[in-house]
């Protein structure tokens, strides 16, 4: 039976599983594993556990060794690297006139590979950077064009709410985000109010839509023509959280009153 750990290599990266083999690990230990690029740095974020078969076809890498002091200082030592690398591509950026954003560098564990992130409105031909970069830095080059909620997961932030920005603490996956799903949550359609960071419409619409689809079922359309014990209107907003409505009277008035003591007219 093997024991499957959770590796981490970015702190809001996607989680992998890793075969532990005889490593006691705990969540939090800094681990050197086996990956398809070579050997990589990681974080345990998920205790070993038993599994005694794995899907079909499917086969993991090992946990190569626990990270010795020797493995911190190569990290530091490529953190240096990321941001020289930075600095360079930036000033070679600017020299042969491309019109792209680099915003992070990312070097693998043995610094034999430097991949550059950047975002662009449209195609980049960045064949003469490459060169620069591979004659000045000594190390394979790689040009990874990312969108722009990527890059808000990359470099992080503060949201509106005043948190660290959701995709940057803990979404591994984005999900689709759609203005009905404002509409449906009675939020502003103001869209400095709705975006993100990113000035896509915020992750965080999609958390509670599942709730509110359900609560609405039970509620009368907006625009449905209602009795109240004050007389007959039409629904104009709904509060699904509090299990009330607010009707609008024939004679222009407007009173909130709970779902269960109003009646709608056919």
């Amino acid at each position: 039976m093997k024991k499957i750990v959770g590796i981490r290599f970015k702190p809001s990266g996607k989680v992998y599983d890793f075969d532990s083999g005889a490593f006691v690990l705990r969540r939090g230990d800094c681990v050197i594993v086996e990956t398809e690029q070579g050997l990589g740095f990681g974080v345990v974020v998920s205790a070993p556990s038993p599994r005694a078969q794995l899907p079909a076809g499917r086969t993991l890498k090992k946990v190569y060794r626990i990270a010795t002091e020797k493995d911190h200082q190569q990290r530091e030592r490529n953190i240096e690297t990321e941001k020289q690398a930075y600095r360079y591509c930036q000033d070679c950026i600017q020299e042969l006139g491309l019109k792209m954003n680099l915003f992070s560098v990312e070097s693998n564990f043995d610094a034999s590979k430097l991949t550059f992130y950047f975002t662009s409105e449209g195609r980049v031909d960045f064949r003469q950077l490459v060169k620069m970069l591979v004659k000045d830095l000594g190390a394979r080059v790689e040009m990874r064009q990312v969108g722009i909620r990527n890059q808000a997961k990359i470099c992080g932030g503060i949201g509106r709410c005043g948190r660290r920005i959701c995709c940057s603490a803990f979404i591994e996956k984005f999900e689709p985000v759609s203005i009905r799903m404002a509409k449906d949550q009675s939020l502003s359609l103001n869209p400095t109010k709705i975006s993100g960071l990113c000035g896509r419409l915020m992750c965080c619409l999609t958390f509670e839509n599942d709730t509110y689809q359900e609560l609405k079922e039970d509620f009368p359309r907006i625009g449905t023509t209602v009795t109240t014990i004050r007389g007959r209107g039409k629904i104009v907003r709904q509060n699904v959280l509090t299990g009330r409505v607010v009707v609008r009277l024939e004679d222009g008035t407007e009173i909130e009153e709970p779902l269960d003591e109003i009646m709608q007219t056919n």
